[in-house]
């Protein structure tokens, strides 16, 4: 392969090994804010053991995350030169504001959280869990910013071969930007209320200690799962129309669409011929995809070959169509991954609201298994961002093949590929096994005392 393939094989690789801890981040700051919020005004102290336990897997996937974007921005100067040089002045911009504010917010406050224990005032400590879980996201913010202009850039002019910022504020409406991030922001949710839904089940199936720190923890994980779930696919719904209209070859390619269609029928499952640029089988169903993008059964939905012409003369010779069959079923991933989330979550609400979570332990055992289904759901989402807008690296302004670096070597880029690849695999190895470890420890370990139901259960013992 060649220098420009394995540059993109390098992005690509390490940028799904950081987003496996992103989400998980994201959401699960603000879930255990939300229980020290509750330990503060009850003084519960089931919920303080819940903060505690939850906490600790937050601090592990925290540091993770760290470690392995930290890698990802030097790979713009170092991989990706000729894109750091023409997109610098706008892409760099909201990159630096995130560190030196979001970033540095969440971590200085994350070393006052885990020291501040017994020593701040309780709604202190839990003031600065929020300012955690909200540098946490504005963190997030900053960077889909930054990724917004790549996918519909606005806000600059073109000058000396660069694109020179002359709008921030531009920068900050681009409606991409808005589209996206509640997007992110409900899958963060979505994957920490199916990580916390999942060791809840395992607990309450292994009738570990402290079953109400379980019983309360599924409760709030069973409410945010349904909601964060259902509305991830309101918001995406409304980001794939703005996609319709802004970038229709990535939404064509997502559903494997070569020809024009009026009206359009939505695919549920198709074979591409990329090479002949056709389709070879299908089943799809009717008139769907007009309404999904129009909201009328009659829209017409423009084709894979279509668009290529189109663009041919907008942009001059070459080939503007995505991997298709990469796109069309990271999209359904996506959506299949989000449909089964939604019947989980709304079986665990139930369960918790009727109080039957001891009725149906196969349930709680089908609920540990769907831990990585947010995970499946957010690779298939950036995989249908990122593959579905190639070949170009800035919508519209430059190609990938134009952001590499002129100096690097394919070998050069096959050596750091492999070591990060070996390096990120003991990472996340890592990353799982701490997390199971003190998963499955539970409560007791973690806080260090026995629940209600241990202390009983030793009282006989202590009287004979």
């Amino acid at each position: 392969m060649d220098t420009l393939a394995l540059s993109r094989l390098q992005f690509a690789t390490t940028t799904i090994y950081h987003f496996f801890f992103v989400p998980l981040t994201l959401g699960l700051s603000v879930m255990v804010a939300i229980m020290e919020t509750m330990y503060v005004r009850t003084g519960n102290e089931v919920y303080k053991k819940m903060v505690k336990f939850w906490g600790k897997l937050f601090l592990i996937n925290f540091a993770m995350g760290v470690v392995t974007g930290i890698v990802m921005e030097f790979q713009f100067g170092m991989n990706w030169s000729e894109y750091s040089r023409f997109v610098g002045d706008v892409f760099g911009a909201p990159l630096a504001i995130e560190g030196l504010s979001a970033f540095f917010l969440e971590s200085t406050m994350l070393g006052i959280w885990i020291f501040g224990w017994d020593k701040l005032p309780k709604a202190v400590h839990a003031a600065v869990m929020w300012a955690v879980a909200l540098g946490s996201n504005l963190s997030a913010l900053w960077i889909l910013i930054a990724n917004s202009f790549m996918q519909e850039p606005m806000g600059y002019v073109l000058r000396n071969g660069r694109a020179e910022m002359v709008d921030f504020g531009a920068l900050l409406g681009n409606p991409h930007v808005w589209q996206q991030f509640p997007h992110v922001f409900l899958s963060g949710m979505t994957t920490a209320s199916f990580f916390v839904l999942g060791i809840s089940a395992y607990h309450l199936v292994k009738k570990s200690s402290a079953q109400e720190v379980w019983r309360r923890s599924f409760r709030m994980a069973a409410i945010v799962s349904l909601a964060g779930s259902a509305l991830v696919g309101v918001v995406g719904h409304s980001q794939g129309q703005h996609m319709f209209k802004t970038q229709p070859m990535k939404m064509a390619a997502a559903e494997a669409l070569w020809e024009t269609e009026e009206p359009a029928d939505l695919s549920l499952f198709t074979i591409s011929d990329e090479k002949e640029r056709r389709e070879v089988f299908a089943i799809k169903l009717p008139y769907m995809m007009s309404l999904l993008n129009c909201n009328n059964f009659t829209c017409e939905i423009p084709g894979i070959n279509d668009i290529q012409a189109e663009y041919e003369q907008t942009y001059g010779p070459g080939n503007y169509i995505p991997p298709v069959t990469l796109v069309f079923w990271a999209f359904r991933g996506m959506v299949g991954a989000g449909l089964a989330m939604i019947a989980l979550g709304l079986g665990a609400l139930f369960l918790a609201l009727k109080k039957w979570l001891d009725r149906y332990p196969w349930f709680l055992r089908l609920l540990m298994w769907g831990i990585p289904l947010p995970y499946l759901a957010n690779t298939g989402g950036w995989l249908l961002a990122e593959v579905g807008r190639q070949p170009w690296i800035v919508f519209g302004l430059m190609r990938t093949e134009q952001g590499v670096s002129l100096s690097v070597t394919g070998g050069m880029v096959v050596f750091s590929l492999v070591v990060f690849a070996l390096l990120y695999g003991a990472l996340m190895a890592v990353d799982i096994y701490l997390l199971a470890k003190y998963a499955r420890q539970g409560v007791a370990t973690e806080a260090g005392a026995k629940s209600p139901s241990d202390e009983r259960s030793s009282a006989p013992a202590a009287a004979n």
